[in-house]
């Protein structure tokens, strides 16, 4: 796409982070911008339209923004008119071409780890002396990294499947998938269909990064046709990343692949968790796909802190450890979350977004001292527990009447917290991993887990 734009119109559908980054970039390259939003009447300056005010015939093409369905009305209008759907990533994947010519991107998705590990892979660059920044599904949009002043030679893309849906043209040196469970059926109609486009990630990389260790990861693994490369927890085979005693290995990029090349101690990685070893491994096969060494991602490891809300330790009283982990906001991060700890009082609820909660409980139950339980979809956690381990105590913590979302009132988590206060001893984990989404009570995830830590702080006086 030319990046002078003077004299067309374009609609952008979505007036959020993204829509907004986007609607800036092409004012600023002479585009006129409308908006589409049933939320918001006035966006800076933007002219914002209803839904079912569009026109669509007037515009040259038609920017969506993630977690816009194929099915709205709009957009069906639009592609029986012919009008050009974009994404903000491929659009910023047009421009590069002029503004940073030399620029290379990887990429990857999965049901959680995403952010932790795109993190680590932009420090893991940065440590080599590469300037790189994580953007995307994380921190800043892919158009605005693409325009910085820092002409990043790097740009490390977390891509959710809802950006994903979307994309098109968009290409990487590699691309990794961490896992695959459920999470966002009611928005893809199947996991199937969710499974797929988490795959699509695939079709314009060269060199595929696979968790080994995730059979829905295998299963996509199987139906590409381009150089794959396995990380596990595992002894790794050749042309592989894993572990062996407590050495993270690579058999893959290096010139013999009968040979190893220590990337790390597995300590080297905090927390030292499976998940986060996974993580680790999965940004150090990116970071290897563009050469960097192993004692920059080794160094890289060594100072690298998880972000906030992520197995955060929030406080340790009496022998009971008080972990924040809100942004477990499905089954499987939350499975990974308990696993982490030998028997937690559990913090749990929220949106499921169609997921179901049965093999979280599986897994998990030995686990479970007590489950604490709030939010819209709770009874899915507690119908399983009754079913799968009747023992365990659930307790139902219900909003006061003066709560309201985003409100100071945090009366909602601090009997949460007081609930958890009276159950826990020492050696216990009070462990908020909600595996669901927050919208329902909080504004957002942070929102939830700094809900959570104020609470702590204020009950544990």
């Amino acid at each position: 796409m030319a990046i002078n734009l003077t004299g067309s119109n374009v609609l952008i559908l979505g007036a959020g982070v993204t829509g907004i980054a986007v609607a800036k970039s092409l004012s600023v390259k002479g585009a006129t911008v409308d908006f589409a939003d049933d939320q918001l009447d006035n966006v800076d300056g933007f002219k914002v339209l209803k839904p079912d005010q569009v026109t669509v015939t007037g515009y040259e093409f038609i920017v969506v923004s993630p977690g816009w369905k194929e099915s709205h009305p709009l957009i069906a209008k639009a592609m029986a008119a012919n009008i050009r759907l974009v994404n903000e990533i491929d659009l910023a994947w047009s421009f590069r071409a002029e503004l940073v010519p030399g620029q290379r991107w990887i990429a990857l998705t999965g049901t959680n780890g995403k952010t932790t590990t795109v993190e680590m892979a932009a420090a893991m660059l940065r440590e080599a002396g590469i300037s790189a920044i994580a953007c995307g599904n994380v921190g800043t949009t892919v158009i605005e990294s693409v325009e910085s002043a820092e002409k990043y030679e790097v740009l490390v893309l977390e891509l959710s499947s809802f950006q994903l849906h979307w994309m098109r043209e968009a290409s990487f040196v590699a691309a990794a998938i961490l896992n695959i469970a459920q999470d966002h059926v009611d928005w893809h109609g199947t996991f199937t269909e969710y499974a797929r486009v988490k795959g699509s990630i695939l079709d314009r990389s060269s060199t595929g990064l696979f968790n080994a260790g995730d059979p829905e990861v295998v299963n996509q693994a199987a139906h590409w046709q381009g150089r794959k490369v396995f990380f596990s927890l595992d002894t790794p085979a050749p042309g592989e990343i894993g572990v062996v005693e407590e050495l993270m290995v690579d058999r893959a990029f290096v010139s013999d692949p009968q040979e190893a090349a220590m990337l790390a101690e597995v300590i080297d990685v905090k927390p030292t968790v499976p998940h986060n070893v996974a993580n680790a491994l999965a940004a150090a096969g990116l970071v290897r796909a563009l050469g960097v060494s192993p004692e920059a991602i080794r160094s890289a490891l060594q100072k690298f802190s998880l972000g906030r809300h992520r197995i955060e330790e929030v406080a340790v009283h009496n022998g009971v450890t008080w972990i924040n982990d809100s942004k477990a906001t499905n089954p499987h991060a939350a499975a990974a979350s308990l696993m982490s700890a030998l028997s937690s009082i559990w913090v749990a609820g929220g949106l499921a977004k169609g997921a179901e909660m049965s093999e979280l409980i599986t897994r998990c139950k030995s686990r479970i001292k007590a489950a604490i339980l709030i939010g819209t979809d709770r009874e899915l956690i507690a119908n399983e527990l009754r079913g799968q381990a009747p023992e365990i105590e659930i307790i139902y913590i219900d909003a006061s009447s003066s709560y309201r979302k985003g409100e100071p009132d945090n009366s909602l988590m601090e009997a949460v917290v007081k609930a958890a206060a009276e159950r826990a001893k020492a050696g216990d984990t009070v462990l908020l991993a909600p595996a669901c989404a927050s919208m329902d009570q909080f504004i957002s995830y942070s929102d939830r887990g700094d809900r959570f830590a104020a609470a702590v702080k204020k009950v544990m006086q």
